[in-house]
């Protein structure tokens, strides 16, 4: 069973949904980043279907995790409900409307005697630092990060604009209104938390050593950036800052790097000046 040392969830911004959640239950832990098209009319949440399906998820696999015997089963189930949910409320126009659906990135990590079973869809990340001090990266974040700092810079500099300001340019809008439609078109699920339960084939599986004694951080990429766009911390040495300070003052340099050092995304290219920011910090 896991020991919650510590965990967070910030906003990116006050005046919008905290579209991230983290948990864990049991042999059991997780952490789930949602996102929505923007401009997107919520249908399950007052303010975002995203932050709707995150608690959904989270609701859920707090339940149901202690009695799971595989990840791929229990988020399949997961999703099967979410979509039986969303399906009762959503108009039907929008039951197949991919690009309307809330997606999400996540990780679920199990314990399983000595190992550790890691499940990933997406640029969410699990930081495992063994007894003996080695830390072992485990997602696909750092190559989805690359590709998205790189659009990121594209598209600011086509319309002149800034991370405080770009999700609401006709550029960015159109780029991603292209993507979702090229993913829709390909009949092939996305590789996210959703409405589609057959996305749950997709997930990334990894193993790793998990002895007495193995702590593990699991990250949204608005923590994350600390190690794989800000370049603040490697990983050993923010598993070490988590250990020893707890994670609060690790969101704040995250804070004062997007706001009093980069606002304009000049150094760190990216999409949001700030994002929801979410951690949890555990024990085996």
């Amino acid at each position: 069973m896991f020991t919650v040392l510590d965990r967070l969830s910030w906003p990116g911004s006050p005046d919008k949904a905290n579209e991230d959640i983290c948990g864990a239950s049991g042999d059991w832990a997780w952490i789930i980043d949602t996102s929505i098209f923007p401009g997107t009319e919520p249908v399950m949440h007052s303010k975002s279907d995203a932050a709707w399906l995150a608690a959904f998820a989270d609701e859920r696999l707090s339940n149901l995790a202690p009695h799971a015997g595989d990840g791929v089963t229990l988020i399949r189930h997961v999703m099967e409900e979410a979509r039986t949910a969303y399906r009762a409320k959503a108009p039907e126009a929008r039951h197949e409307d991919f690009v309307t659906w809330p997606l999400g990135a996540m990780t679920l990590v199990r314990r399983d005697g000595n190992m550790l079973d890691v499940w990933t869809f997406g640029d969410t990340t699990a930081f495992v630092r063994q007894p003996d001090g080695e830390v072992l990266t485990l997602g696909e974040a750092p190559g989805l990060r690359d590709f998205e700092s790189a659009k990121a810079a594209e598209l600011m500099q086509a319309s002149n604009s800034r991370p405080s300001a770009i999700l609401d340019e006709p550029v960015f809008l159109a780029w991603l209104g292209e993507r979702r439609e090229r993913q829709r078109r390909s009949g092939t699920p996305a590789a996210l938390l959703s409405v589609n339960p057959d996305a749950a084939d997709r997930l990334r599986h990894e193993r790793a050593p998990c002895e007495d004694g193995t702590t593990i951080l699991l990250t949204s990429d608005g923590f994350s950036a600390l190690v794989d766009l800000y370049g603040v911390l490697d990983a050993k040495g923010l598993m070490e800052a988590a250990i020893a300070s707890g994670l609060e003052p690790l969101a704040r340099k995250a804070r004062e790097v997007e706001t009093e050092q980069d606002p304009d995304g000049r150094r760190f290219p990216r999409f949001k000046l700030s994002d929801d920011t979410t951690a949890i910090l555990l024990r085996a």
